[in-house]
């Protein structure tokens, strides 16, 4: 059982559904960071099963203790219960001197849920902008892609780099946009990336506090520009997925889903 104290609380989570990531710097130890760093030099992280209960894996090695940090747990269960299913994970290494990037991609099929996965990606060195990292677009979660669709894409406005401490990790929802950079330093780049899915209905996991605090509107309205005059549609696919998550099918920012379900019967 995850302690309270180390759930996300509510608009964190609102945050997650506008911008469809959070980020934690340097919360994993040093020591854990080294540790980790030597087992994906080595190669020797072990594959378990698509569809394996995560809690069972990884007992004896540095990811397994990293994963099971009471902050990265607190946003697991926050996010997809105490019991998720492991998916898959990643080794994802950049060689020194690379200079091609990856191409703009999403790690999903069209995918209309509104229950969502979540990827964790873990830097266990310090990751500089010229050493690359992985570049996310906030916002970008809710325009369903598949896969590699938006490849034709090169820059769009308001792009985050993954510019980082040791010991960093992302968790994003599993229809972000995304892309590696180049590693323009002399030495090879390593990011462990895991995704997990949810086994139990994904409402009110967080610590629920604070779910009617008066900035959760602003949070969910958040503009992230690069969709010109399109906010409008992102904020209601935002309210649809704040009612799932809190049950609360009422809820609404500026009218937008209430004139949209205005729908009148009958004679007046």
């Amino acid at each position: 059982m995850v302690a309270r104290e180390h759930l996300l609380d509510s608009k964190q989570m609102a945050q997650f559904v506008a911008d469809g990531y959070l980020r934690f710097d340097e919360v994993v130890p040093d020591e854990l960071n080294k540790a980790a760093y030597k087992q994906m030099e080595a190669g020797d992280i072990e594959r378990p099963g698509a569809g394996t209960k995560l809690g069972g894996v990884w007992q004896d090695s540095a990811i397994g203790q990293i994963i099971r940090l009471p902050q990265i747990q607190g946003a697991m269960a926050s996010l997809v219960g105490s019991d998720p299913l492991y998916d898959h994970h990643a080794v994802h290494i950049v060689q020194p001197s690379h200079k091609q990037g990856q191409v703009w991609h999403a790690d999903a099929i069209i995918d209309l849920r509104l229950d969502f996965d979540i990827q964790f990606f873990y830097f266990c060195h310090d990751t500089p902008r010229e050493m690359g990292g992985t570049m996310i677009l906030p916002g970008s979660q809710y325009r369903r892609v598949s896969e590699s669709d938006i490849g034709r894409y090169q820059n769009f406005l308001g792009q985050l780099p993954m510019v980082c401490k040791a010991g960093t990790v992302m968790v994003c929802h599993h229809g972000i946009w995304h892309c590696a950079q180049p590693n323009l330093t002399q030495d090879t780049r390593y990011m462990f990336k895991l995704r997990l899915n949810p086994t139990q209905k994904q409402e009110q996991l967080w610590n629920t506090d604070d779910v009617d605090a008066p900035e959760i509107g602003g949070i969910l309205g958040t503009n992230h520009e690069w969709y010109g005059n399109e906010s409008r549609i992102e904020v209601v696919n935002r309210i649809r997925q704040w009612r799932h998550l809190t049950g609360n099918e009422k809820f609404d920012v500026s009218y937008w889903m209430g004139r949209l379900e205005n729908a009148p019967s009958g004679t007046a």
